[in-house]
């Protein structure tokens, strides 16, 4: 018996476009507000590090609270939409805040501005908007298939995204003149670019109605309605151990993708042109949106996503450690012909994340019989917020030990070593790492094995 479908090509599309808001935030942030901050405001990258590192202390409660609160919405556009649409107008003030840190402020108010601008977007309102729209995917359809589509579709426009805004954005800030007033308006430009992909990705989908989403294993009375408090939610969360697994993935693909990004600095003082992160962009977003375009067909043909996911991953890392070798060797055709190797392994993850993370919320609904869609994909807020910001702060903290000087023409030795291992090592060890926790996490075996003993199968 085929699956029902509930999605038209352009509703799938039309989704996957809000990927495009959440990259002009994140994509630019990640890539560029350390190298903004250390550079053209002077402030200190051991200091800036401290602040986005204490600035993660709020983000792992605000994610499950946001997630509780998407859960228990109830109104005309749903319950992830009216988050997703209002959240992000939010995102794009204090992405605009961020970079207009006033020049004639004391530095200690210049650390307070970028804390308080910084702690608002990645606590409140990112979270807001990110959970609500990944949490979509479990809520818009009931077709497995269409969710890893959905997955895939997203994350082509979210590469897509990152791949143009590290291409052109040093450009761009060339372009309007250099220094912060640059900086600035190319974060207006952004920020506007994101509302309207936000608000076309919010009107192009509809969420099902709350009857036809349940399961009809899990039997209630009429009328009966899901009570649990936020502590009952973390609970939840924490009793289900696909959750851990998938939450400590995601936090370690952040941390990849920040010390990438921080790759502005090894092009910089290393190979002495930071037009190459461009180029390297290119190398891991064309392979990867490549990859996403397959992933679908992949997951279908392999019978789930589980051996696909383990099988990607060990390539990636291997990738990755030709990209070491490649490094020392001193040859760029050579880094960038294993980093394409590694983003192709790595681009099924990627694609049916949303779908691995809505089987997942199965699992709590199978073994619980509540339903926490909303919370459940607190993982992909709080990963790409607590992962992204652990790898910028770490960033900051090792460019710190290293004795690296904002804006000096050259570095020196102990600097550049720590560049080589911050942009050559650390990708490929948080690749392993990744690697070992998709060796366990068969969460689509285990709803099985559930659902034949609830039909008496075992």
């Amino acid at each position: 018996m085929q699956e029902k479908t509930y999605l038209k090509w352009y509703n799938k599309v039309g989704y996957g476009s809000g990927d495009i808001a959440g990259n002009v935030v994140y994509a630019l942030l990640s890539a560029f507000v350390m190298i903004f901050l250390t550079d053209t405001v002077g402030m200190n990258a051991g200091v800036v590090g401290t602040l986005i590192a204490v600035s993660k202390l709020f983000d792992g409660v605000s994610d499950i609270f946001f997630g509780s609160l998407i859960d228990k919405t109830h109104t005309k556009m749903g319950k992830a939409r009216p988050w997703m649409f209002y959240g992000f107008f939010g995102c794009a003030l204090c992405l605009v805040a961020i970079f207009c840190i006033p020049a004639d402020i004391s530095p200690t108010a210049q650390y307070a501005w970028f804390f308080i601008a910084y702690t608002l977007l990645n606590a409140g309102f990112y979270t807001a908007n990110n959970i609500a729209y990944s949490a979509l995917t479990a809520l818009v359809t009931k077709n497995n298939h269409e969710r890893v589509q959905m997955g895939s579709i997203r994350f082509m426009f979210a590469f897509g995204t990152s791949m143009l805004i590290q291409t052109i954005t040093v450009g761009m800030v060339a372009y309007f003149g250099g220094g912060a007033a640059a900086w600035r308006t190319v974060a207006v430009i952004y920020a506007v670019v994101g509302i309207i992909s936000n608000t076309i990705s919010v009107f192009s989908v509809k969420e099902l109605p709350p009857e036809e989403l349940d399961d009809a294993e899990i039997t209630k009375e009429p009328g009966e309605e899901e009570k649990y408090s936020l502590l009952d939610a973390f609970k939840l969360l924490i009793q289900n151990k696909y959750y851990l697994m998938i939450c400590a993935s995601y936090i370690l693909m952040q941390i990849y993708s920040a010390t990438l990004n921080m790759g502005i600095y090894y092009m910089t003082y290393v190979l002495k042109n930071a037009n190459l992160l461009g180029v390297f962009s290119w190398a891991i977003n064309i392979p990867m949106i490549i990859g996403l375009l397959f992933t679908p067909t992949l997951v279908a043909k392999w019978g789930g996503m589980y051996r696909l996911n383990l099988t990607g991953y060990t390539l990636g890392t291997l990738g990755r450690l030709g990209v070491v070798i490649a490094g020392y060797l001193g040859s760029v055709p050579l880094m960038l012909a294993f980093t394409a190797i590694a983003a192709i392994g790595m681009s099924p993850l990627q694609g049916d994340m949303n779908a691995l993370i809505a089987t997942c919320s199965e699992y709590t609904y199978l073994t619980s019989g509540k339903r926490v869609d909303g919370t459940m994909y607190s993982c992909t807020s709080l990963g790409t917020k607590l992962g992204g910001g652990i790898g910028t702060a770490l960033a900051g903290w090792l460019l710190a030990f290293s004795g690296y000087v904002g804006g000096a023409a050259e570095q020196s030795a102990s600097c550049l070593n720590m560049l080589h291992i911050m942009y050559l090592w650390m990708p490929m060890c948080f690749n392993l790492l990744i690697t070992l926790i998709l060796t366990r996490l068969n969460v689509e075996k285990a709803n099985e094995d559930i659902r034949a003993k609830q039909h008496g199968k075992v």
